[in-house]
């Protein structure tokens, strides 16, 4: 009898031991009693001699609650040609000039081609662009019929977003003395041709 209540003493030892080794602990003389499986018996008579550190009296770390993470909102990217002024007033920085403005010079575009063509309307900041691009992008560019530069005539070359007449008429010109175009960046050359916009105004043109 006394070498059974031996034996199993030590097995609930050995429950004990393979308890912590898992880097868990009691406290509690229920937990004991749950990792050992001792009796209830038993666990009464031992319960009154056990004690715990304070620290083991804290959640486990798995099992302490986490304080929630606030939720960040998901804004859906909307088609920047299909934005409304009233749209556009929405974001913070634009009111009633810049929102009719910027429908003004997509309409001029006959809509925005690529979304750096926002950066070229007159008095946004590039701060306030910025946000308008965090909402909306050109999820839809029109689709153009590109004019051959080689072929055009002023008026035609005049209609180019970007190109006033004067310039056109300068290219046609640059054309006649010199001869056909071997690249769009020859464009370049024109007296008055606005260097700084070539990689907008090569969008509509073609060799």
């Amino acid at each position: 009898m006394k070498r059974d209540m031996h034996l199993a003493c030590l097995a609930e030892l050995d429950r004990l031991f393979a308890f912590r080794e898992k880097g868990q602990f009691v406290n509690s003389p229920e937990a004991f009693q749950q990792a050992t499986q001792v009796s209830d018996s038993l666990l009464k008579a031992i319960a009154p001699y056990f004690k715990f550190p304070e620290w083991t009296k804290r959640d486990l770390p798995s099992t302490r609650k986490r304080p929630s993470l606030p939720v960040e909102e998901v804004v859906a990217v909307k088609d920047l040609n299909a934005a409304s002024a009233d749209d556009l007033k929405t974001i913070n920085g634009i009111g009633e000039t810049l929102s009719a403005r910027i429908v003004k010079f997509r309409d001029r575009l006959g809509g925005f081609l690529i979304k750096e063509q926002l950066y070229d309307v007159y008095g946004l900041s590039p701060e306030v662009a910025d946000r308008v691009l965090s909402r909306y992008q050109v999820l839809q560019p029109p689709i153009i019929q590109k004019i051959n530069v080689n072929t055009a005539n002023v008026d035609q070359l005049a209609k180019v977003p970007y190109l006033n007449y004067k310039v056109a008429k300068q290219i046609v010109q640059y054309r006649n003395a010199n001869g056909n175009f071997d690249s769009l960046d020859e464009l370049t050359n024109v007296t008055s041709f606005p260097k700084d916009r070539i990689d907008r105004i090569k969008l509509y043109l073609a060799l």
